[in-house]
């Protein structure tokens, strides 16, 4: 288990291949590394680098969507400088046949009161949000420790996410009520850019960076 993510994702009429080419050359450099642990029909993870954590025993995947959207960024004072702060990404989801099944962005998490006095969220902690197609939601936070790993200098990091919520759609929808990890891998993209944000008078500027991933989401074994 775990060999090169095997097949190639069109969405719309955009071959993502370039994307997956990118992938096998990164696999290829960790050889060594991590294998997933376990696989759903037609979605194979790529290893993991050495260093990041897998997901835990006891969990399927059960869901493995391509990105395609931004990283989003501001300027904002960090120290005797500034720096650029990211405040949501924006991506859409595509399954092997290109349509859409999930929106991925910030939201308030219902089941997490928000503890941050730098934010007005009524609603909850912020946190990573992913919209499935029948309008549930999952909310999720890097695993502690070792959920992050930098594998391409120019991507951002790979990332294991613990969920700590789940909304139903007002109709039902329950396809990612049973998340327990999302894994975003094969990134390619979205580092905040190295300029614009270099003195107080850059204070407030934002910047929208094109990124590309594969999600991965996993639920208990049953």
């Amino acid at each position: 288990m775990g060999g090169p993510v095997t097949r190639f994702r069109t969405i719309g009429s955009l071959a993502v291949a370039g994307m997956v080419l990118a992938g096998v050359a990164t696999i290829t450099a960790f050889a060594a590394s991590s294998p997933q642990a376990v696989r759903a029909d037609g979605i194979t993870p790529p290893p993991l680098p050495p260093g990041m954590a897998p997901v835990p025993a006891g969990n399927k995947l059960f869901l493995g969507p391509h990105a395609v959207g931004t990283q989003n960024y501001v300027c904002k004072p960090s120290g005797a400088g500034v720096a650029y702060v990211l405040f949501t990404p924006q991506a859409t989801l595509f399954g092997d046949d290109g349509v859409q099944i999930i929106t991925h962005f910030n939201s308030p998490n219902p089941d997490e009161p928000n503890t941050d006095p730098t934010v007005v969220a009524p609603g909850g902690m912020i946190r990573a949000t992913w919209q499935f197609k029948d309008t549930s939601r999952v909310w999720a936070k890097v695993h502690q420790p070792n959920g992050a790993v930098t594998v391409n200098e120019e991507a951002i990091a790979w990332v294991l996410l613990d969920a700590v919520g789940h909304q139903p759609g007002p109709t039902g929808g329950d396809k990612l009520m049973q998340t327990t990890f999302v894994q975003r891998l094969n990134t390619t993209g979205g580092l905040a850019p190295k300029t614009g944000c270099s003195s107080l008078t850059d204070v407030g500027n934002f910047a929208f960076v094109p990124y590309t991933a594969d999600y991965f989401f996993y639920q208990p074994t049953r």
